[in-house]
């Protein structure tokens, strides 16, 4: 089978899929109607984030059998278009599962105890034990929408906290153990000291935390986005912070990002980006959550596993 990759990954997977046969061209060089102009015989084709692939892509490539995307989210590829062509289409969220949940533990850490701000002080001469003392997680109550892999990772990884856990999934039910009580969003959104997002970005999710669903919160919470940040309405969340009703945020992904996600639209809004900026209760990164040196290798050789599996059963 020939396989064209489009974005760089971990050579796991090229290396395994080469061992069992297949052929691997890693397209990464090429972009535009160059890159339009190699898949002509893709069989199967290795993806990230740079292209979306779409119907002039899927026109380009007659004889694409399998899509696989080394990551979780897969807005990236017009999945009815797929659907039609009979094409299967992977992803691989196992692999970095456990990036995104420490990442976002270690963000409402740093956020909940100042660390950014005390650093920043510090350094500069000032020594404010009083603005910088913080709020502990334990005895908190914390909301998880959408319990997926990354979800119940993130429940998983608040297991010594002393917290209790909530989540809820619209298309998931029966989750529920002994860490994690299955709630409906309503009284998700009434109980929750912290509030964590992981859902995929879809037409339904686009702005899914906007100012109904913030204005919605009984009590001040923290709010936490390492999903996609078109999901969360930007300005909603500063107007319910300047409310009161959010303490403070933490965002490793921007509503703002290119389809790419390799930085910001030129054309973003620039007076709510500004806003953000100037936010000191908002804890920023650049949508890295899921990337480690671990997560790397993770991706790919689960997606090797996957299309390996499939091969091996005769799929194609």
């Amino acid at each position: 089978m020939k396989i064209n990759f489009v974005d760089t990954v971990h050579p796991v997977l090229s290396t395994r899929l080469t061992v069992a046969g297949h052929t691997c061209e890693d397209l990464a060089e090429y972009d535009g109607d160059a890159l339009l102009a190699q898949l002509h015989d893709s069989e199967g084709l290795v993806v990230r984030s740079r292209l979306y692939i779409g119907r002039e892509v899927l026109e380009r490539a007659p004889k694409l059998r399998f899509i696989a995307r080394c990551g979780a989210g897969m807005e990236n590829i017009d999945r009815e278009a797929c659907a039609r062509r009979g094409i299967v289409l992977y992803n691989s969220p196992e692999g970095n599962r456990s990036s995104v949940a420490e990442h976002a533990v270690g963000m409402l850490l740093a956020l909940m105890n100042h660390l950014p701000k005390a650093d920043h002080e510090v350094r500069h001469g000032i020594w404010d034990r009083v603005s910088n003392s913080g709020n502990e997680l334990q005895g908190s109550q914390v909301g998880i929408i959408g319990f997926g892999h990354m979800g119940a990772a993130f429940a998983q990884r608040l297991g010594g906290f002393g917290v209790k856990v909530m989540a809820h999934d619209k298309y998931r039910h029966g989750f529920a153990n002994e860490q994690v009580e299955e709630v409906p969003l309503q009284e998700l959104l009434e109980r929750s000291d912290v509030i964590s997002l992981h859902l995929p970005l879809t037409e339904e999710t686009a702005h899914y935390a906007d100012a109904g669903f913030f204005g919605r919160l009984a009590k001040p919470a923290w709010f936490i986005n390492t999903a996609r940040g078109p999901i969360t309405d930007t300005a909603a969340l500063l107007d319910a912070i300047d409310a009161g009703r959010v303490r403070g945020a933490c965002l490793d992904v921007l509503e703002f990002e290119e389809r790419s996600l390799k930085g910001l639209r030129s054309e973003a809004d620039n007076k709510t980006l500004q806003r953000l900026y100037a936010c000191d209760k908002v804890l920023l990164s650049p949508h890295v959550a899921g990337i480690t040196a671990e997560s790397y290798f993770k991706l790919a050789n689960v997606l090797a596993d996957k299309i390996l599996r499939d091969i091996a059963a005769g799929k194609y």
